[in-house]
């Protein structure tokens, strides 16, 4: 009885300690939000020199570090000591490669501390979290130093000072939950620039309809404010009803036909992304809130701030493809993976960027299962797609059935791949994947060693100019300086 007691005492006290550490995530945010709002007011680039904007940006995101993880935040400030220190005093040719192993290196060592030393079943506050969003910022930074140095690309022309380099790892706005965004963006933002190359039309002239007009974020905060009300109330009623470990419950699977068992498993994953709607959607409004993220006009003149969203839910929930799911949620890591990996890669680069992306998510089991997994899913979903969907294009009526049929099978793949990174253990994951007799795992090798698919190199040569020609098209969108980076990593590949 003592021991059952000190048990109950022990999953009371973990639960109440998480709860508390989700309040203080919320509230810091809503702090920041509030913050947000007067730093764009009373610290506007027109009242405030870029230098007082850095260190208030930088002190209140320490601030905000350290009442949400207490001293574990002096991690952040190691981790980017660590690699500044080699930015300043390594070789250009290398400075870019040393960085990426030293940061990855740096956060692999605290998750696996935070994982395994405090325990899988002990708290212990995931600072690591943070670390993830600045080990996107500073491998992004090193690599646009590298390749702005090497191939003389439009990207990052001077090494920032170190007062620059902390506000953009550690700024309030992205602190806790990001996303990533580019360096010249966030100076641009600080320097109080990023609106005017975005008044250009597509031939250099300005733009006279939007001239010396500062777009208000407003709307478009309330608007996302009110898109992470509505997936909270839905993750907080919801998710409860559906939990994903009733998949691998022994009653549930005896007694439950097999269809009802993928209708709950696509219920229980539906019910688990509003989780992260809230969190990125909340993050993102934050930065609009302070002023970033202006992405230039839509077609009807109305402002798009877009610039740094970290997902598209309707996108996501309609996607007919892998490919467009994986595309529309979490971009900006999706941008990163693609940016320091994909185009990098000179040896299959989608098995590179999945077990990177696993690497970089942290050390439990279910993670690298999930990605796993995910590159023989995008292996077979690309082969099937180039040599299924050209016999559904002859008419709207085809297209319309193609799409249903992808847009089940996209929800069904992607239910089954990421179980793992849920329930995070090994024994678990397994125990999902034989109750489904490895079925979608087995087909997709069998579609894979069965089709012909074209090399992926080719495939890129054939969408290279459909990319580029695309990107021209945007006016005063921040793709602009994208198709430069494009053309820089493709050149140098190697690397």
């Amino acid at each position: 009885v003592i021991v059952d007691g000190t048990k109950l005492t022990n999953v009371v006290t973990i639960s109440f300690v998480c709860l508390l550490t989700q309040v203080n995530f919320v509230v810091c945010q809503l702090f920041a939000l509030l913050t947000a709002l007067w730093f764009r007011l009373y610290l506007h680039p027109s009242k405030a020199r870029p230098f007082i904007r850095h260190v208030v940006a930088t002190l209140l995101g320490f601030y905000l570090a350290l009442f949400c993880f207490g001293w574990y935040a002096l991690h952040f400030l190691v981790q980017s000591g660590l690699t500044y220190s080699i930015m300043v005093f390594a070789g250009l040719e290398h400075m870019h490669k040393l960085c990426f192993i030293v940061a990855l290196g740096y956060l692999s060592f605290c998750q696996i501390t935070r994982v395994y030393v405090f325990d899988y079943g002990m708290y212990s506050a995931d600072f690591t979290g943070p670390m993830m969003v600045i080990t996107q910022k500073i491998t992004s930074l090193a690599f646009e130093i590298h390749d702005g140095e090497t191939c003389m690309c439009v990207l990052v022309c001077n090494m920032p000072s170190l007062l620059e380099y902390l506000s953009y790892n550690c700024n309030f706005m992205g602190i806790l939950a990001g996303p990533t965004c580019s360096y010249n963006d966030y100076m641009a933002f600080i320097e109080g620039t990023a609106y005017q190359p975005r008044h250009l039309e597509a031939n250099g002239t300005e733009n006279g309809k939007y001239k010396h007009t500062e777009p208000s974020p407003k709307n478009n905060v309330i608007s996302k404010l009110c898109t992470c009300a509505i997936s909270l109330a839905v993750f907080l009623s919801v998710s409860k009803i559906f939990p994903v470990e009733r998949s691998i419950d022994d009653k549930f699977m005896a007694s439950t036909p097999f269809i009802l068992q993928v209708l709950y498993l696509y219920l229980s994953m539906l019910a688990t992304r509003p989780k992260y709607y809230f969190i990125w959607t909340l993050s993102d409004a934050i930065n609009n809130a302070a002023g970033f993220g202006f992405n230039g006009y839509n077609k009807d003149g109305t402002p798009r701030w877009d610039l740094i969203s970290n997902l598209r839910i309707l996108d996501i929930e309609f996607a007919t493809s892998f490919k467009m799911f994986l595309d529309n949620w979490n971009i900006q890591t999706a941008l990163w993976l693609k940016r320091v990996c994909y185009e990098r890669c000179p040896i299959n680069p989608t098995a590179a960027t999945f077990l990177l992306s696993a690497m970089w998510h942290g050390v439990y089991p279910g993670y690298y299962l999930t990605f796993l997994t995910g590159i023989g899913m995008t292996m077979a979903a690309r082969t099937l797609r180039h040599n299924i969907k050209p016999y559904f294009l002859g008419s709207t009526t085809h297209k319309s059935v193609y799409d249903v049929i992808t847009w089940a099978g996209t929800q069904v793949a992607i239910c089954y791949t990421v179980v793992p990174f849920v329930l995070l253990a090994v024994g678990p994951s397994l125990k999902f994947y034989r109750s489904w007799y490895y079925c979608i795992h087995i087909a997709c090798l069998l579609l894979v060693l069965a089709l012909p698919v074209k090399p992926w190199h080719l495939r890129a040569k054939e969408e290279q100019p459909q990319q580029n020609s695309l990107q021209g098209g945007l006016t005063g969108d921040h793709n602009s300086h994208s198709i430069t980076d494009n053309n820089c990593n493709q050149k140098h590949k190697a690397t």
